[in-house]
């Protein structure tokens, strides 16, 4: 396991806010991918959702591609420098482009604390308008 020097969060201590999360989780199950097409360039990718968990929590991990292919379930993980979002209303940790995962031998813990569902709870989604996208675009260096 590499040792990325980040203190690991536990799955209780997340919140909608929650940036360079550094965790260890037990994949519970895997979804159904499902095909979406990304509004940036129209390119078409898979997508779906992993019920993750440790000795404090769970949520949903939102998986991509060839990460679909990589995640099994019962597979223990460590995840680098996720994200946390909220989508349609409820909390989803995000590994995204600058986040990494890997696939460990063992857990730090011995059970899972299923009854603890953060994605279960209802969370106010932050406004992603068009105006905020264009700021963005417009402040990056050329």
């Amino acid at each position: 396991m590499e040792d990325s020097g980040e203190p690991l969060t536990k799955i209780s201590e997340l919140n909608t806010f929650s940036k360079r999360v550094y965790t260890v989780v037990r994949v519970i199950s895997v979804g159904e991918p499902r095909e979406v097409t990304f509004r940036e360039d129209d390119s078409l990718h898979r997508v779906t959702d992993a019920l993750i968990a440790d000795d404090t929590s769970s949520i949903y991990l939102t998986l991509f591609d060839q990460a679909i292919d990589d995640i099994d379930e019962d597979s223990i993980i460590r995840i680098n420098n996720g994200y946390v979002r909220a989508y349609r209303g409820s909390m989803r940790l995000n590994i995204g482009r600058y986040g990494s995962y890997e696939r460990l031998d063992e857990a730090p813990f011995a059970e899972v604390n299923l009854e603890n569902n953060l994605s279960a709870k209802a969370v106010e989604d932050r406004p992603r308008t068009r105006d905020q996208r264009e700021w963005r675009s417009r402040r990056r260096y050329r």
